[in-house]
């Protein structure tokens, strides 16, 4: 079934926006009301088209999914205005700061541990990389590699759970939360391991100095301080995995503690900074909230024109092959992860790709991790790599300089990513030992 010209139209009228430079959530609304208004609806009367965009920005905010996503913007906000980040940091020194590149691993190793509480890639490069590019350039490290290192790692915090992106993802689908990000554990580990491996060998070879060990009694003092810091991912996801309450409810739960650990145990934060955090996460959150109703109002003109359906019998009459289809979805959404962030892709992709997953047999569970580590990558891809612009303002380095940086990084994570594609095995293990009934 050919597409009607009219939606070649809006979709040009999508990209011409996004590329200049207006607001994504402007973009998404302005097109998805002029397409319903003058192409899709034009046989309604103009009170029912407004009652229908009504409801359909009433229904997008009304999801108790998007609660969660709040309150984790929160608890962000939260670690980088206190000193829980910078201890999370000591910690990861400790544990593999006398490694050749010891510090890079631990800068590694730190994003991956703030990534499981904050669930944002952007807080991470933020509170992370901010820190660690000049620490590591401080200790002798070369510039471009810790420009490089500490503006891919960042990519952990959308892949171990919490995932903000995952946390969407499973509200368009109706997958089991806690199953969905159970999916993002082994391949936080994979990329981890492959970054540490890397950074390992290119210190190697480059004959740096490696430190000694801490003794013994300096480590565990290290672990006691950091340890209320250290008991948030793990009351996070003991708390969930062992049913005591939800993922949703973590979130919460992950706020008043981490509140509770800055103002009375750590004492980094004063009550008065509490209404500037709050403040700031909700300015954030509304941020959030725009982008979710405008994206849902595109959504609505793509199904009011049917092309998921459209592209769902394209694809299937093309392509017979599960494996080749996972093949090209992902070079698809490696280069939408170039050019839209990923809440705003997940919102719009998930529900055209959803009946294709149906068709070749696909697990949601596995393409949903994979949606999330194909846009996360793009995060440092040019040329709207988010995190590529905040790298470069932090190191003062210009956008090619900081694209060259993390171009072995780039390729490292997408070895992972094939990987992960054709052994969705890996992927799937924990959810199907923990929640056999997802399946």
């Amino acid at each position: 079934m050919a597409m009607d010209n009219t939606i070649y139209y809006v979709l040009l009228l999508l990209l011409g926006g996004l590329a200049s430079t207006i607001p994504v959530y402007m973009c998404l609304f302005f097109t998805g009301v002029i397409g319903l208004a003058f192409f899709a609806m034009t046989s309604m009367p103009f009170d029912t088209q407004s009652m229908l965009l009504a409801q359909a920005f009433y229904r997008s905010m009304d999801k108790f999914a998007l609660v969660v996503v709040l309150f984790f913007i929160l608890c962000g906000n939260i670690m980088t205005s206190g000193s829980i980040v910078d201890k999370l940091i000591k910690t990861a020194k400790a544990v593999v700061g006398f490694f050749p590149g010891g510090l890079g691993m631990a800068g590694v190793v730190a994003c991956g541990l703030f990534g499981a509480i904050s669930g944002s890639t952007v807080a991470t490069v933020v509170a992370i990389g901010g820190f660690m590019i000049p620490a590591l350039i401080a200790e002798g490290y070369d510039e471009k590699y810790s420009v490089g290192v500490m503006t891919s790692a960042p990519i952990l915090g959308i892949i171990i759970p919490p995932s903000i992106s995952m946390i969407l993802y499973s509200m368009i689908t109706n997958d089991s939360l806690a199953a969905l990000f159970m999916t993002g554990f082994v391949p936080g580990f994979l990329i981890t391991l492959a970054m540490c491996v890397y950074t390992y060998y290119v210190c190697k070879k480059s004959g740096f100095r490696m430190q000694k060990p801490p003794p013994f009694r300096e480590f565990l003092a290290v672990i006691r301080e950091s340890f209320w810091a250290l008991m948030l991912p793990v009351i996070i996801f003991g708390g969930i995995f062992s049913g005591v309450f939800t993922a949703n409810e973590a979130a919460v739960v992950a706020c008043v503690y981490a509140f509770i650990v800055e103002i009375f145990i750590h004492k980094d934060m004063g009550f008065a900074e509490v209404k500037k955090v709050v403040v700031s996460s909700a300015v954030t959150s509304a941020t959030l909230l725009v982008i979710v109703a405008g994206a849902t109002v595109f959504g609505k003109y793509l199904t009011v024109e049917r092309l998921p359906q459209i592209i769902t019998e394209a694809v299937t009459s093309n392509i017979t092959n599960k494996w080749v289809f996972l093949a090209v979805v992902n070079v698809f959404l490696l280069i939408v992860g170039m050019f839209m962030d990923i809440i705003s892709a997940t919102l719009i992709l998930t529900p055209i790709f959803l009946p294709m997953l149906y068709q070749f047999g696909i697990n949601s569970l596995h393409f949903g991790l994979l949606m999330t580590v194909n846009l996360g990558i793009g995060y440092i891809t040019p040329p709207m790599g988010v995190s590529l612009y905040i790298t470069g303002a932090v190191a003062k380095k210009d956008l090619i300089y900081v694209t060259r940086a993390v171009m072995p990084f780039i390729l490292l994570q997408l070895i992972v990513l094939a990987i992960l594609t054709y052994i969705p095995d890996l992927v799937l293990f924990l959810p199907k030992f923990f929640y056999p009934n997802s399946f």
